[in-house]
């Protein structure tokens, strides 16, 4: 096969590829969307999350300042916090394994701890669905926007 038709080829598997994943739906499974994965969610975030981010997803107070211990309060989940700035995929990497690198400067302290041995990966997923059912149209747009659910 003459080069350029290879290079064509190539081209063309390449597009089609980039496509795909561009318009490809969330692959981490969160839906917030999805009554049963919401329902699941809260349950889980009102147990393990709440204490912290507040039942209504408010987080900590003064979330901005950091603590005596140099360590930041939890944040807001809500609209007002910004975890719907990360990608899904980040905040499944969040919950599962902590404020850790890649997610988090080395060295970085953090009171939130890594779910990863404590929660499924379906647990995960409902609780991030939940969470995001929370969130505004105009939220919900900004991640859309910004492919913020494409993984």
């Amino acid at each position: 096969m003459p080069l350029s038709n290879m290079f064509l080829r190539s081209r063309r598997f390449s597009f089609l590829l980039l496509g795909c994943v561009a318009c490809s739906p969330n692959v981490s499974g969160v839906d917030p969307s999805n009554a049963t994965q919401v329902a699941r969610g809260a349950a889980v975030y009102s147990q393990l999350c709440a204490a912290c981010h507040g039942a209504n997803l408010e987080g900590q107070p003064d979330w901005r300042i950091r603590k005596t211990n140099g360590r930041l309060p939890a944040p807001p989940h809500d609209a007002s916090g910004h975890t719907w700035h990360h990608p899904t995929s980040m905040l499944v990497e969040i919950v599962r394994d902590g404020m850790v690198p890649p997610n988090a400067p080395d060295g970085y302290e953090s009171d939130m701890p890594a779910f990863g041995k404590t929660l499924s990966s379906d647990d995960i997923v409902a609780v991030l669905s939940f969470i995001q059912s929370k969130w505004t149209d105009d939220v919900r747009a900004f991640r859309r926007e910004n492919k913020l659910d494409i993984d």
